[in-house]
């Protein structure tokens, strides 16, 4: 069993708004992140939320399918925090997975295909794209204890410098500012 947990507990400041509610393709991005997770098996899928999170919660009720939400009240302490959160709380409610796809609910390029080909060798793999490594990655079980243990905003970022990667077409477009947003919805529908 993969899990996922998707990281979505950023404040947006760039967006001015919350980019887990910002709409593509008849829905928000946080629901597509989380549908995307479903779609490529992963089960169960982790929504990490933080700033606005009563909003995003509201927005999202019932439209999340099975996801988990739960609220990273040290979202501003950095995505480590997330990272360790979604982690824990996968060690309470699936502790037969065998690993965990980390992913952000701001790449629209993700898709559920990208999602299984990271896992189908059962190492540490990141996306690649525009010349660097990054998330959505897969992290077998036994990196877990090593993800709980992350410190700052950097993420997993250390953890990926040197292993395999899988192409990510797209990847480096996230959605950060209005721009990316009408980027996003001009290439993926």
């Amino acid at each position: 069993m993969i899990a996922a947990v998707v990281l979505a507990a950023g404040a947006s400041t760039r967006l001015g708004e919350p980019k887990q509610l910002a709409m593509l393709g008849g829905e928000t991005l946080l629901e597509r992140a989380a549908r995307t997770a479903r779609e490529a098996g992963c089960a169960p899928v982790v929504v990490v939320l933080g700033a606005s999170y009563a909003q995003v919660l509201a927005a999202t009720f019932g439209k999340l399918g099975d996801a988990i939400p739960v609220i990273n009240d040290k979202w501003q302490k950095g995505m480590s925090t997330s990272i360790g959160l979604g982690v824990r709380t996968l060690a309470l409610v699936a502790k037969g997975a065998d690993g965990v796809v980390l992913m952000t609910c701001d790449q629209p390029a993700v898709t559920a295909e990208h999602l299984r080909a990271l896992t189908a060798s059962g190492e540490v793999t990141a996306s690649a794209y525009a010349g660097r490594r990054g998330v959505p990655a897969f992290f077998p079980a036994a990196t877990f204890a090593g993800l709980m243990e992350l410190h700052g905003d950097a993420g997993a970022r250390e953890l990926l410098r040197a292993v395999a990667t899988v192409e990510l077409a797209g990847g480096e477009l996230d959605v950060d500012k209005s721009t990316d947003l009408a980027v996003a919805k001009r290439l993926f529908r």
